[in-house]
């Protein structure tokens, strides 16, 4: 039902200063066609479930329930501050955002959008992320995922990204050149971090995985085990090929089918995101992970011979159409600067020296600055 018809206009609610960050995603926003430093407002159409995040109960109660329709444009290239009020016209609920900055005017803070590799949550959420808001002013929004499964995602735009780290340069390479869209004209690697076996402490395996062999351990009856999968994230590749090893290495035939079973077996297979949890919820007796994870959230881990160890290694890109460049590329500069690199080693990562690949020239400066280049 219209709001016009539907009890009329709520009347003037008062929000405090910066809507934006608890602005819900699914509010959409038009920048106007003239966009100069003077301008102070931006209209947003809302729903009812919009008005309670901003507003409260207030809302719920000036508000009729059937009045809003839904939309569609995220509102993430928008920083605002000041006061806000709700109004009934052309038929929807709008939401004036007073004081508002568009994007690229003076002085508006950006939302920085990361897609990142699973294993690094931790380091994202809890470290480099909060260190990069306070130290930049701007504002950092991530979103874990396989890292396979994030450039499916980029390619197909089905998600929007300011910057991309992965845990494998093969998945860079599929981002790049004309083939493959000229998602990124360059990366950095920057860290890496060896794939072991972590296991539940409260397991009824866990005494053996302290005093016998892994590769007996792994094969027991009825040991219930978790990894990724090997077409949407590095990690689910470096643990097939890491079993490929250790049946070579070991002299053992058969022993990667017994252990793994199909490389989609789904009774092992789980989302590189919820791999840890699942652990630590006692669902699973042990899985492959990498160091970095184990370390995080102090799961035992079994570390394997380095002759037969996979590694990832982790690069991160500026997303070609980033809509917040500038904050793309202040991101990047913080997380291979001095700062981010010491976030970095005590997340349990291995640095490396930073290496460019792809078009040096492309590369912005401030990010050259801090690889010395």
């Amino acid at each position: 039902m219209p709001c016009a018809q539907a009890g009329g206009d709520p009347g003037r609610l008062r929000g405090g200063s910066g809507l934006g960050r608890v602005m819900p995603k699914r509010v959409s926003a038009t920048r106007p066609r003239q966009a100069r430093e003077s301008v102070t407002s931006v209209q947003l159409e809302l729903s009812e479930e919009d008005l309670r995040a901003l507003f409260g109960r207030a809302a719920a109660r000036a508000v009729p329930r059937s009045a809003f329709p839904m939309y569609s444009v995220e509102y993430s290239e928008y920083a605002f501050a000041g006061g806000a009020a709700v109004s009934c016209a052309r038929g929807a609920w709008i939401l004036t955002v007073l004081i508002g900055l568009a994007p690229g005017l003076a002085g508006a803070a950006q939302v920085v959008n990361v897609l990142y590799a699973g294993s690094l949550v931790n380091l994202m959420e809890r470290g480099v992320g909060p260190a990069f808001d306070r130290a930049s002013g701007d504002r950092f929004r991530g979103y874990a995922g396989g890292s396979e499964l994030l450039a499916q995602q980029i390619k197909g735009r089905l998600r929007q990204a300011d910057v991309f780290i992965s845990a494998a340069p093969a998945v860079n390479a599929q981002l790049m050149g004309p083939v493959n869209g000229d998602w990124e004209a360059w990366f950095v690697t920057f860290a890496q971090s060896p794939l072991v076996i972590g296991y539940d402490p409260h397991s009824r395996f866990a005494a053996a995985f302290k005093t016998r062999p892994w590769y007996r351990v792994v094969q027991s009856r009825g040991i219930r085990l978790g990894r990724t999968d090997p077409k949407l994230d590095p990690k689910g590749a470096l643990t097939i090929k890491l079993m490929q090893r250790a049946q070579a290495w070991y002299r053992i035939p058969g022993l990667e089918q017994r252990v793994l079973g199909s490389p989609e077996n789904p009774a092992q297979v789980l989302p590189e995101e919820v791999l840890v949890g699942r652990l630590q919820s006692g669902e699973l007796d042990a899985g492959f992970f990498y160091s970095t994870e184990t370390s995080e959230a102090r799961i035992p881990a079994v570390r394997l011979p380095a002759a037969i160890t996979p590694k990832a290694v982790y690069t991160v890109a500026v997303v070609r159409g980033a809509p917040h460049p500038k904050g793309a590329d202040a991101f990047v500069a913080f997380l291979l600067g001095p700062q981010g690199r010491r976030l970095m080693s005590e997340h349990g990562l291995t640095m490396r020296p930073p290496a460019l690949t792809g078009s040096a020239a492309s590369v912005p400066s401030e990010i050259r600055s801090a690889i010395g280049q």
